[in-house]
């Protein structure tokens, strides 16, 4: 970053490069010096990265890791299963200790490894895989079936987040006051970061919260006596409000993005909140959009 606010992000793995910034003759600055010390290939713009599709248009960036999930499926072969709408089942309650055989742990961990790292273009499945995440140790057969649910998920669609829009930050929460201080911390800490990038946004971070209680709790100090045991959270939020850097705001429970992440859902809702989320769906078959 310079004096002028231009800025350049540099992001390196191994000996694949990439760098973005929002000023072209900082590119070429850069290259030029890089290519003094290093031999190296300029590749153009970024169309593949770490097993990343990245689609650059005119108007929005779409990423998607669509031969990954095709490689996933062929390596665990499952690529001719059967497809299903949900990643897992509604009110799935999953049990650690059932009568049933044991599965190679090894093949088990690595299949919900490849499956966390499918969740960098997929929150779709970021809940199914997170609870599944937590049986590794004692994996049975009944443990693989609903991660075999969660492949067949993906072989039903495949999603494209779409990036067109503007810089603004946006959270959810639950209704659990502590949540809403910490969704609170990490809104100051965004807004601060992108203050940091020259990404200046004047307006208030909305968070939604689908509780009216809790809200009310924020922004009142009539309710102060109830809430002595969360004092010191309390008063920051209450200052974030009164500063305007954030805005509290009700949002329906059945319209709670967060709840996409948090827990099952059916197949009406689940599908709003993709919508919601900005995400696109397209066929593993067919290719076509949406």
């Amino acid at each position: 970053m310079n004096g002028k606010g231009d800025i350049l992000i540099v992001c390196l793995y191994v000996d694949d490069l990439i760098f973005t910034g929002n000023n072209v003759k900082m590119f070429d600055d850069f290259k030029k010096e890089m290519a003094k010390e290093f031999e190296m290939t300029d590749i153009g713009l970024m169309s593949y990265y770490l097993g990343i599709k990245v689609n650059q248009r005119d108007d929005d960036i779409f990423i998607s890791q669509e031969a990954y999930a095709k490689d996933v499926l062929k390596r665990f072969n499952m690529e001719n299963c059967n497809p299903i709408s949900l990643p897992i089942e509604v009110e799935k309650k999953l049990l650690r200790h059932v009568k049933e055989g044991p599965i190679d742990r090894t093949l088990f961990r690595s299949l919900v490894g490849s499956l966390r790292y499918l969740t960098c273009t997929r929150p779709d499945i970021l809940y199914a895989v997170g609870y599944i995440s937590r049986y590794m140790e004692n994996a049975t057969t009944y443990h693989f079936k609903v991660v075999k649910r969660i492949l067949q998920y993906l072989k039903a669609a495949f999603i494209r987040i779409s990036k067109n829009q503007s810089i603004v930050t946006l959270s959810t929460c639950e209704a659990e006051y502590v949540a809403a201080t910490s969704t609170v911390c990490h809104a100051i800490w965004l807004r601060s970061l992108l203050n940091e990038l020259s990404f200046i946004q004047d307006e208030s971070t909305h968070i939604y919260v689908d509780n009216k209680s809790t809200i009310a709790l924020a922004k009142n100090s009539v309710f102060h006596d109830r809430s002595k045991h969360i004092d010191t959270q309390y008063h920051f939020i209450r200052e974030s409000i009164a500063k305007k850097q954030v805005q509290v705001k009700y949002v329906k429970s059945e319209d709670q993005v967060v709840d996409i992440f948090t827990k099952p859902l059916n197949r009406e809702v689940f599908e709003k909140l993709q919508s919601q989320l900005g995400m696109r769906e397209r066929s593993l078959k067919g290719g076509v959009e949406s």
